[in-house]
């Protein structure tokens, strides 16, 4: 689940065999405001020269139009640099230009995953998620989310699956130890250490047998 975001989530920084499942910026409703502000001052420069208002007042809503651009500009910035990420292993929150900041939660420690959205969100797609997890992260909040029901299953589904690699892994490790008991024993029986009868009872006794 991808937005194309102008500045994706580094792949350097992921871990080996850790992939990327999610990898969104907010809902645009995240600068709304400064979209809001950029449209009234327009309109209000328009209405300045149309009106054929005097100069003071046509510089006054030039100025306040630039204003509002540059709130756009570095809400728009901030925007295009934030990446909510969940990868293979964990949920990654990460922000800035210069300086960054950002916060990771491991998918093993996820507890609990809330949505919220008010009504006006449902019709844009938008909401906040809620993040509860064992360990110092705690309760963390994530706001202008984009299609936040879907992103609660992607997290879910991708914890899942993380638990099912680690169990997969631990009877791997497991059938490798017992397969290493059994050469042991094997090589004790043609050196003469165990008879063929004690080599039996201690296999049957390895594989659960006995």
């Amino acid at each position: 689940m991808s937005r194309g975001t102008a500045v994706p989530y580094p792949r350097r920084l992921l871990n080996d065999d850790e992939e990327i499942v999610v990898d969104i910026r907010p809902h645009w409703h995240y600068f709304w405001r400064q979209l809001l502000a950029v449209a009234l001052t327009v309109a209000a420069a328009v209405g300045a020269f149309v009106l054929e208002l005097d100069q003071l007042a046509r510089w006054g809503a030039l100025a306040l139009l630039g204003v509002a651009l540059l709130w756009a500009v570095a809400r728009w910035t901030t925007w295009v640099t934030t990446n909510f990420v969940v990868t293979t292993e964990r949920l990654i929150w990460r922000t800035g230009v210069f300086s960054k900041s950002g916060l990771e939660i491991p998918l093993e420690r996820v507890n609990n995953i809330l949505f919220r959205q008010s009504f006006a969100e449902r019709l844009m797609r938008s909401g906040d998620l809620v993040i509860e997890s064992a360990g110092t992260s705690g309760r963390q909040e994530f706001s202008d989310i984009p299609n936040p029901s879907r992103v609660q299953n992607e997290i879910y589904r991708a914890a899942d699956a993380g638990e099912d690699r680690d169990l997969a892994r631990i009877a791997g490790a497991g059938s490798r130890s017992v397969a290493d008991e059994l050469a042991k024993l094997d090589e004790l029986r043609t050196r003469g250490v165990l008879s063929d009868e004690e080599f039996s009872a201690q296999k049957a006794q390895l594989l659960g047998e006995g």
